[in-house]
């Protein structure tokens, strides 16, 4: 059975951003080297290999990420794209998304994707504010974000993220309600709107260690998260996910399909280095190395092999499943928690503290229980 989701990796970048912990590599003229060339040549026998040894591809999302994808330039697209129609991997896709820096966006790029399927992009904004874009080492020009979007639609993709962080170094609540203006004023149909974390081996974690930076306090945090959720909320988007919005359509809603597969726990494939893959209850990452990813290719390197057990595998669900407004269903607990296991006197402290709440069918996270979301589900993994 082919998995639900097709992720593919462009770690390319033409700057490193202080904040980022996804593995993405400056891309340099002076390497000598088509690595361009040489990766999308290994995407597409990594395809083939996976596709040999599991059956047709015919996932229902594609997504392209990074990196900066929309780095990569047009003539490699033009054969991606073809490897994955001639492959058939687009035949049962109801959504492809290829993120993108505003900076790299242009009309052109933008027909192109379009004419090769991609009906969804992901537009990294990140802040309208040059002082808070300083802050994270963020390299685009703020007049570029509206240009991309512009670009975007006009080639005929409706469908259009914004990605914003919020409790910069810094930032002040009068910068936040000026960063959501923006981005309302766009009319985005999804927005991911994340809380800054300080990742373990990022250049802004060192500047914190240093001295050289502060958090926010977490009473500001929280006041602008609380923020965040009151502005869209009234601005007709739907809290989906802890850190995602949507507007709805006539045919549903805009949630990222793509991202619910991750979030329901279900299988998807990873291509590229250091793209993980969860394959029937199996899950494995490429090595997040360009070099030993192109040497090893079509089968390349892995790390993180695993094949959890039950428990975990209920565990992991939880975890991901509480992330979403819905939360897990009751059914699914009574059927997967044993009648004597801990959690469920967890819960209902949980419930009695006002973290979670329970109706007839579903469990999930209060509002209260989103401003401390990672200590609950650690509770219940």
């Amino acid at each position: 059975m082919s998995p639900m989701g097709l992720y593919l990796h462009i770690p390319f970048c033409f700057h490193k951003c202080h904040y980022c912990d996804f593995y993405s590599i400056v891309e340099s003229p002076s390497a000598g080297q088509d690595r361009q060339a040489q990766l999308v040549d290994a995407l597409i026998r990594e395809l083939r290999h996976h596709q040999a040894r599991l059956g047709p591809l015919r996932p229902r999302t594609l997504f392209v990420g990074g990196g900066t994808p929309t780095l990569l330039r047009p003539e490699l697209w033009q054969r991606l794209l073809q490897a994955l129609h001639d492959m058939d991997a687009l035949e049962q896709a109801a959504e492809f998304t290829v993120e993108a820096n505003p900076e790299t966006v242009t009309p052109d790029l933008m027909s192109l994707l379009v004419r090769g399927g991609v009906n969804r992009v992901s537009i990294g904004a990140q802040s309208f504010q040059p002082p808070l874009l300083e802050a994270l080492e963020r390299h685009h020009q703020i007049a570029s974000v509206p240009r991309a979007v512009q670009a975007a639609r006009q080639a005929g993709i409706d469908n259009i993220n914004l990605d914003l962080i919020f409790a910069i170094p810094g930032q002040t609540m009068a910068q936040l309600e000026a960063d959501l203006d923006a981005a309302l004023a766009l009319e985005p149909t999804h927005l991911s709107c994340y809380n800054l974390i300080f990742e373990p081996a990022t250049p802004l974690t060192q500047k914190m260690k240093l001295g050289q930076i502060q958090p926010l306090e977490e009473d500001l945090q929280r006041a602008m998260y609380d923020r965040v959720m009151t502005r869209l909320e009234h601005a007709g988007y739907e809290h989906y996910e802890i850190s995602n919005w949507a507007r709805q359509r006539a045919d549903g809603s805009y949630h990222c399909l793509h991202n619910l597969i991750y979030w329901h726990n279900l299988d998807w494939l990873g291509v590229g280095p250091s793209a993980a893959s969860h394959i029937r209850g199996r899950r494995w990452k490429n090595v997040p190395h360009l070099g030993r990813y192109l040497a090893g290719s079509p089968a390349p390197p892995t790390q993180d092999v695993e094949e959890p057990d039950p428990a975990r595998h209920v565990g992991d669900s939880l975890m991901l499943g509480l992330r979403l407004r819905d939360g897990i269903a009751l059914a699914w607990l009574d059927h997967h928690l044993d009648r004597n296991d801990p959690r469920w006197g967890v819960i209902d402290e949980l419930i009695a503290l006002g973290m979670l709440q329970r109706d007839s069918s579903r469990l999930c996270l209060t509002r209260q229980g989103l401003f401390v979301a990672d200590s609950i589900i650690a509770r219940l993994m």
